[in-house]
């Protein structure tokens, strides 16, 4: 079987290193390369959070390009206290890595992904986890992409429950509703991996201590990375009892859509003050036949698991 050839665009934080070590792990993924983005970190660190786990699992090989550092509606980007608190100081649960041999990448970043898609086309699959700034940037200096890329899968939105930022918002949204509205109105066909799903796919020390019973170094440094972020949802999001595998999620849904049902709908995010960052469906394009976003309302979780401890605990073994 050929592998998919995959960009992920992460803001890499705890879940973001997830869903890098998922996407390593799937032997059906070609990993060509990371795009790093702003949110749970700023951007610089969170391009060599990416490098220092791609090394500690010996993928070494994969590019991470720097991506915009700051929303489109905005000249610069402060971190939420919040996103230290859930993510730790540096990101990755205060686990201190060594600093990766490999560099980031000097290319721009928005030039790689517009490469990539005239490359592959249709056989790219494209995963952002954090903002939509990188992407909608890219479709404005390449608008043709929305109709050639094969799979975007994000990780974003909130359409049947509450949003984790305001009543309406997820985070990744709320840190630029204009470009995530420019990507979801595109002619881009995209399926939304949103808080309605990923707040079902949790993960326990259970899980984590399966990890450091390996007793090698990335299983040890996945557990106590893992660990901080579950200790963190205690204070956060106690009535959950776990940590949920949000980036990992999406990962999983963009190779095997059959983790999700999905509902076909046209969206777009509104921008005004009162409702900022809201993913909803769009009133001038209800009653269009053709509809462009598949919306994930729910979650085939006990499979998605399954697949994910596996992927992840053989990798660790090796590593």
């Amino acid at each position: 079987m050929a592998q998919k050839k995959m960009i992920l665009d992460l803001d890499t934080g705890i879940d973001d290193a997830m869903a890098i070590a998922y996407a390593v792990a799937n032997p059906e993924v070609d990993l060509i390369g990371i795009i790093g983005s702003y949110g749970n970190v700023y951007v610089e660190d969170g391009v060599i959070n990416s490098l220092k786990i791609l090394e500690l699992l010996g993928a070494t090989d994969v590019p991470v390009y720097t991506g915009l550092p700051h929303s489109s509606e905005s000249d610069h980007f402060d971190r939420m206290p919040i996103s230290a608190e859930i993510h730790g100081e540096n990101g990755i649960g205060q686990v201190e890595l060594p600093m990766p041999a490999r560099k980031p990448e000097t290319g721009d970043a928005i030039d790689f992904l517009i490469d990539s898609v005239k490359q592959y086309g249709k056989d790219l699959i494209l995963v952002p986890t954090g903002p939509l700034t990188n992407l909608s940037a890219a479709i404005e200096k390449a608008p043709e992409i929305t109709t050639e890329i094969g799979n975007v899968t994000i990780m974003g939105g909130a359409l049947t429950v509450p949003g984790n930022v305001t009543q309406v918002t997820e985070a990744n949204i709320n840190q630029d509703a204009s470009a995530a509205n420019n990507v979801f109105t595109s002619p881009l066909h995209l399926t939304m991996v949103g808080l309605d799903v990923t707040l079902r796919t949790l993960l326990t020390r259970k899980e984590t201590q399966q990890w450091r019973d390996l007793g090698t170094a990335s299983g040890k440094t996945f557990a106590d990375i893992v660990d901080y972020y579950i200790k963190a949802y205690e204070v956060t999001s106690p009535d959950l009892h776990g940590c949920a595998l949000h980036d990992p999620f999406a990962v999983g849904v963009a190779i095997d859509p059959s983790f999700v049902t999905t509902l076909d709908l046209n969206m777009y995010v509104t921008t005004d003050k009162e409702y900022y960052g809201r993913t909803v469906g769009d009133p001038a394009r209800l009653d269009e036949p053709e509809t462009n976003v598949k919306v994930a309302v729910n979650a085939d979780v006990d499979a998605y698991l399954a697949t994910f401890m596996k992927l992840l605990t053989t990798l660790f073994e090796e590593h």
